[in-house]
């Protein structure tokens, strides 16, 4: 698409949110729709219809690509979330499957994720939207302890010196494969945008003390030269690149992350998108960043709902920076909480502001 028609979406004060799973809870059969990619699309279709929007935002699911990273090496999906690569088991065997992962069938899942798409694309008029972990956040959750090497790295220490480093570096790389992979499924599919979620991208995993705005740092090496990859694909296939980092960001972190030049720049609600409007380049989208994720809490009351929504309309509209408001991150519904979040994500959605 062009630049312009995210801008015009700006400008016209749609308000959007990744909210899939407040519809798909809503089903007896979660588990089967998310398999499937026809009943997948319809739930997606639904969302967009239900909260308004032209965006078909995805089901936010973090873990698809680690399940067909998984898939790949024939590792059972119940080690999930134990499974890590170490230098013992990082072997030539294991790299050369993943170097070849386009030969494998994937996973259920990551088809489903595909035929949904391809539904949006051939049944409504909606912006079809794909969604993909970032590089950096995948490798998370792919080593048992990423921060040691991480900070190694930052103070110069190669792969040749540690072997932590060596593992990270190769974990990247297999990584940006499975990755790649992904996006190239959605891309065949239809999707005319793409959403990257990097929210391990920020502060707690990249000390804020070793990176440095105008000179190359561990934050270039390990975040944005691997995004860069895959952007590098998406322009290839005149792909849009939505960018989110809902992780709590230095203005520095910021600014490197508009160098891969996203038509949207979705944030968390630990950023003040009215200060973020002073550093984000005029034609990059901000998006968000109401505390969705606290929507569940009895002090988020209804009333503060629309108080933070009027908030953050005014501020927004006196830095002139083209915005839409909507959620932090996904809106995950939490046990007998359901009809109190859903209510106050209609009340973000439907409060009447925006910038005449």
């Amino acid at each position: 698409m062009e630049r312009s028609y995210y801008l015009d979406l700006a400008a016209s004060n749609k308000r959007m949110v990744f909210g899939v799973d407040l519809i798909l809870q809503e089903k007896h059969n979660h588990d089967e729709i998310l398999l499937n990619g026809e009943m997948l699309g319809k739930a997606v279709e639904e969302t967009t219809k239900r909260f308004n929007m032209e965006v078909a935002l995805p089901y936010m699911d973090l873990d698809i690509e680690k399940m067909d990273l998984l898939g790949t090496l024939g590792i059972s999906p119940s080690e999930l979330d134990t499974f890590h690569f170490t230098d013992q088991n990082l072997t030539e065997e294991v790299i050369e499957k993943v170097n070849n992962i386009d030969k494998i069938t994937p996973t259920q899942r990551l088809t489903a994720t595909c035929d949904a798409i391809t539904y949006i694309k051939n049944n409504t008029n909606y912006l079809p939207v794909g969604m993909c972990i970032g590089p950096f956040s995948f490798i998370t959750k792919l080593l048992s302890d990423p921060i040691s090497p991480v900070f190694l790295a930052s103070a110069g220490i190669t792969s040749e010196d540690d072997h932590s480093v060596k593992t990270l570096e190769l974990t990247m790389e297999l990584a940006t494969k499975v990755i790649l992979r992904s996006v190239k499924m959605q891309i065949d599919a239809g999707a005319k945008a793409i959403c990257v979620c990097e929210p391990a991208a920020n502060s707690a995993y990249i000390s804020p003390d070793t990176l440095f705005e105008d000179d190359e740092d561990v934050f270039d090496r390990l975040v944005l030269s691997y995004n860069f990859k895959i952007k590098e694909l998406f322009d290839k296939h005149d792909v849009d690149l939505i960018l989110h980092d809902c992780g709590e960001l230095t203005p520095v972190m910021v600014k490197k992350l508009c160098k891969l030049d996203p038509v949207i720049l979705s944030l968390g609600s630990s950023q003040k998108l009215w200060e973020e409007a002073n550093i984000v380049p005029k034609d990059i989208v901000l998006f968000g960043n109401l505390p969705t994720k606290q929507f569940f809490m009895d002090s988020v009351t209804d009333e503060t709902v629309l108080e933070l929504t009027n908030d953050l309309d005014k501020k927004m509209c006196a830095t002139g920076h083209p915005y839409i408001m909507g959620s932090e991150c996904d809106v995950l519904l939490v046990d007998g909480y359901e009809e109190v979040i859903k209510k106050k994500v209609e009340l973000m959605l439907g409060n009447s502001g925006g910038c005449s």
